[in-house]
């Protein structure tokens, strides 16, 4: 099965796909989709989409999982980020994935063991988990393959019986 994570927004969106056999698990790809700040909302969304669209056709995830929005100070902020994470979901849904979102604490909870887990600790155990996924220069990256170890830890509990 593969599992494709996504670390939606506009400036950086983190993808991850992890591949599990086995009850074991192992890097794919991970990276970000950058947009310039210069472009307009509707082409870094377009961006945004047509290299998702890309990925998912070349992995062909079975579920495609996304972090959730959570509110911050700035209201202006979370809404553009909403966007981003539309346009993520449609590339998914696009995709024929079975669609999932997790919040940033359940995922961190996940990962980590705990729910409010720095982004620092959360990208040192995504690397233990997943010593194939390299190092990265952006934290979106792990944050992205931090959605889909979540969604792998939730499959594999569901599967066992277990919540």
């Amino acid at each position: 099965m593969v599992i494709f994570g996504i670390d939606p927004g506009t400036a950086l969106t983190g993808y991850g796909v992890i591949k599990v056999a086995n009850n074991s698990v192992s890097c794919l790809d991970a990276g970000v989709i950058g947009t310039s700040p210069s472009l307009d909302l509707s082409d870094r969304l377009e961006s945004i989409y047509d290299k998702l669209c890309e990925k998912m056709s070349l992995y062909k995830p079975s579920r495609v999982c996304i972090e959730e929005a959570f509110y911050g100070k700035n209201v202006h902020t979370t809404l553009v980020l909403g966007h981003a994470r539309g346009v993520a979901m449609l590339a998914a849904r696009k995709s024929g994935a079975e669609v999932l979102e997790y919040s940033p604490r359940e995922i961190k909870k996940a990962v980590t063991g705990n729910g409010n887990a720095s982004k620092e600790q959360v990208a040192y155990m995504v690397k233990m988990i997943l010593p194939n996924a390299g190092d990265h220069e952006k934290t979106d990256t792990y944050d992205a393959l931090a959605v889909a170890l979540c969604d792998f830890n939730r499959a594999g509990c569901a599967a066992l019986g277990i919540r």
